[in-house]
């Protein structure tokens, strides 16, 4: 064997190790001051660093997206002047006041990550510069007619539900490739990639395939998608499983616990089960 064959080799049984942190869900301590989330932002970027070293990525690859939900406007206005200028947020009520309690910061922008309901389509035409959980063309209708009425276009992903759990939101994979035919006539949505939620296991494999088969997904559809739609982007991988993401192909991590502490509210108010 080659020693390019023997390194690869290497740092592909080097990236198998990885395992989740979700025995820290729900204890990251809590960033109380700009001192704390320089410090976080810091260390999450280590281990995007690691990650990508791991497997001969280029850290500059990868795009940080710092989660605010839950944050106060206190807790973000510390967060950007630690350098954060983007930041995602699920419910789009949330995200919507604190844009407008924010809105002395020009040039702090907003992805919206969580489901949306076709009614607060204007919402996110509005204000956001992202939309990360495309997954039904009602939605794709309702922000293509607002944004037109605003006169812009908007970045989106297409969510899709690789670990085929009920309580997630996303398309099945296999229904991903005409539901992108499908988004071609709404030229303002500028469709950038897919996303997913990988399945909070304890197993290390499972959590590998939930992000495994979002990219061999988006390899297949670049080679057969519609005008304006490149599909580079797989956003995927969170607090506690973002380096398993990145060694299989993430190029946005969504990272709110290990950046701002943890939150006191539970999941099911960001993932709820019932539309």
């Amino acid at each position: 064997m080659s020693n390019e064959n023997t390194q690869k080799s290497r740092t592909k049984e080097s990236a198998l190790e990885t395992k989740p942190l979700y025995e820290k869900h729900g204890k990251w301590p809590r960033a109380l001051s700009v001192s704390d989330l320089t410090a976080n932002l810091y260390a999450v970027n280590m281990r995007i660093k690691d990650a990508c070293i791991r497997v001969n990525r280029s850290p500059s690859e990868v795009r940080l997206l710092p989660v605010s939900k839950t944050m106060d406007t206190d807790h973000i206005r510390m967060a950007y002047k630690a350098g954060c200028r983007y930041l995602g947020e699920n419910k789009i009520q949330e995200a919507w006041s604190k844009a407008q309690n924010l809105s002395d910061l020009t040039d702090l922008q907003w992805s919206i990550i969580g489901h949306l309901q076709t009614n607060k389509a204007k919402y996110v035409a509005h204000f956001a510069s992202e939309f990360q959980a495309l997954d039904n063309l009602r939605i794709a209708e309702a922000l293509d007619k607002h944004l037109q009425k605003e006169g812009k276009g908007l970045d989106v992903f297409v969510q899709v539900n690789t670990s085929e759990e009920e309580s997630k939101y996303g398309l099945a994979p296999e229904a991903v490739p005409e539901f992108i035919q499908h988004l071609a006539p709404y030229q303002t949505l500028r469709v950038k990639g897919l996303m997913t939620l990988a399945e909070f296991s304890s197993q290390p494999e499972r959590i590998r395939m939930c992000f495994s088969r979002l990219r061999c997904l988006r390899d297949q559809l670049q080679n057969d998608t519609p005008q304006g739609a490149n599909l580079t982007e797989l956003s995927m991988g969170m607090s506690g499983d973002f380096e398993i993401a990145i060694e299989e192909g993430a190029t946005v991590v969504r990272v709110g616990q290990a950046i701002f502490g943890a939150r006191a509210l539970p999941d099911e108010h960001y993932w709820p089960k019932e539309y």
